[in-house]
């Protein structure tokens, strides 16, 4: 069923919209993020285990050895997802909770908790979306590579099938990968995430041999999945806008490098063209194997869409950025994208702002879904990940109000309420994200949750955004009103990056 577009406020603060009945309302975790135990119960260590007690590498030293304790505290956690109303509650799975050494044998504890978690989900009628891999590979895989090498997409391929006849007959949806971007640029390229590397060549291996792990992983799970699960990817569509009078080419190759290095082979069959020639002086892409494109080309059921904010880009003329007198600053020094012989570099964006530094722009959603369903018109869509950081403050009553998060949400399902009356196929809306978390390079330092979490007691505390989610999810129409504007752009912390 489609809805009837109709243009709303210019704003995006739209109030009393009704979604198609089936619309699934979720929310959304990961594993290293949450779950904490990182040594417990036969759990081996990860690269993000390894990056977070790296001096200098996550704020205040922080860590996810403890994170939000979800593994000890499942069953209050699951009655909270109830409560809220969630449809689908989307989880990832720690490969070292399950093969401690990234290969081998099984360790049943870590089977037995995601089991207990599925079938927890399916008690209180929520539908379990399980991600296979959210970051956290096994260190021992990463000691003899990591992703740069196809040990270990091979590797990951025998871990879905583990996963798949573990589970496979009560997941409703299998996702291979979360934001394969930010494994290989930002893992083995810019650095600012685990394992920590500057390698651009790398990087680019990287990219192929996650997107062939993706492919080989939906193989094994239809191969081991004994119910009826659908399967999915996530990627973090990059929205550009384009400055200067080289504008249309900065967003070119930024889009073939973020976006269409991962569509063209899952979805295309094929690699773009003008990918390979931009990094051609970097690599000669020759760890692309007879077969690879046809084993990473499976079709999917629904394509998961991660959106926080635009990004704006330019060509770098070689002048410091500091030198710039047009009114706009550089955030990535044109530095971060390898393969250019000219830098593309990352301009500061307009406000408002989210306390991560990202600009807030719903009218980005909504064209990043017309813009996917123009190019895959057959491809339902999910949204997988949408939400904002701000620093939330305990009122006296012990009420957490935050209508600036809340604001954004109205503004954010408002954008995926027109991309459905103007003929989007999108079948959700996942928030990210259900708690406060280990926010990877941020430490606790940053809240995304729509239940607050006291790092201190471990309590959890509905925010106003919260509850305000759950009268969406438990009545199908968009309430309101939610104005506070976003605070100014903060300063930069340690180990920032681009996406959660």
């Amino acid at each position: 069923m489609k809805t009837t577009h109709t243009e709303g406020s210019p704003d995006y603060r739209d109030s009393g919209l009704v979604f198609p009945p089936g619309f699934t309302f979720g929310s959304a975790t990961a594993s290293y993020q949450v779950e904490g135990a990182a040594a417990e119960d036969g759990r081996g260590p990860s690269i993000w285990d390894t990056f977070s007690k790296t001096p200098g590498k996550v704020w205040n030293g922080d860590t996810g050895d403890i994170a939000c304790d979800h593994y000890h505290r499942v069953e209050s956690d699951l009655d909270l997802m109830k409560d809220l109303g969630l449809d689908a509650y989307r989880f990832s799975i720690a490969w070292p909770r399950i093969q401690p050494t990234g290969t081998g044998a099984v360790n049943q504890a870590g089977i037995d908790f995601y089991s207990r978690l599925v079938d927890g989900l399916l008690e209180r009628g929520i539908k379990p979306v399980a991600t296979l891999y959210h970051w956290d590979l096994p260190q021992p895989l990463e000691d003899a590579g990591g992703w740069p090498v196809r040990a270990t997409a091979d590797a990951f391929a025998d871990y879905a099938a583990i996963m798949g006849a573990a589970l496979g007959d009560r997941v409703h949806t299998w996702t291979t990968l979360n934001e394969p971007w930010c494994s290989a640029y930002l893992g083995y390229g810019q650095g600012g995430h685990a394992p920590g590397r500057h390698e651009p060549a790398a990087a680019l291996a990287a990219v192929h041999h996650l997107n062939l792990a993706h492919g080989r992983a939906l193989q094994a799970l239809r191969a081991t999945s004994t119910g009826a699960p659908e399967y999915s990817v996530t990627l973090n569509f990059h929205v550009l806008r384009g400055l200067g009078d080289a504008a249309a080419e900065a967003t070119r190759r930024i889009d073939a490098l973020a976006n269409r290095a991962f569509t063209g082979p899952m979805l295309h069959g094929a690699y773009p063209a003008d990918l390979l020639e931009d990094t051609a002086s970097v690599t000669d892409w020759s760890f692309v194997q007879d077969g690879d494109l046809a084993s990473i080309h499976q079709p999917i059921d629904v394509l998961g869409v991660n959106y926080y904010s635009t990004a704006t880009v330019r060509m770098w003329d070689g002048v410091s950025p500091r030198q710039h007198n047009d009114g706009h600053k550089t955030t990535a020094g044109g530095t971060a994208w390898p393969g250019s012989d000219r830098a593309v570099e990352f301009v500061e964006q307009p406000g408002p702002y989210t306390a991560m530094g990202w600009n807030i722009a719903p009218e980005g959603l909504e064209e990043l879904l017309l813009n996917i369903s123009a190019e895959f018109p057959d491809q339902p869509l999910m949204i997988t990940e949408n939400g904002a950081a701000f620093d939330d403050t305990v009122a006296t009553d012990g009420s957490v109000p935050d209508p600036e998060r809340l604001d954004y949400l109205r503004r954010h399902f408002t954008a995926a309420h027109r991309a459905i009356g103007r003929g989007v196929d999108l079948r959700g809306y996942f928030v990210w994200s259900l708690l406060d978390n280990f926010e990877w390079g941020y430490g606790y330092a940053k809240r995304f949750g729509i239940v607050r979490v006291d790092f201190d007691t471990l309590e959890r505390t509905v925010k106003d955004s919260g509850l305000w989610f759950r009268e969406l999810a438990t009545t199908g129409a968009l309430p309101g009103p939610g104005n506070a504007q976003a605070p100014t752009r903060p300063e930069p912390v340690i180990g920032s990056t681009l996406s959660t």
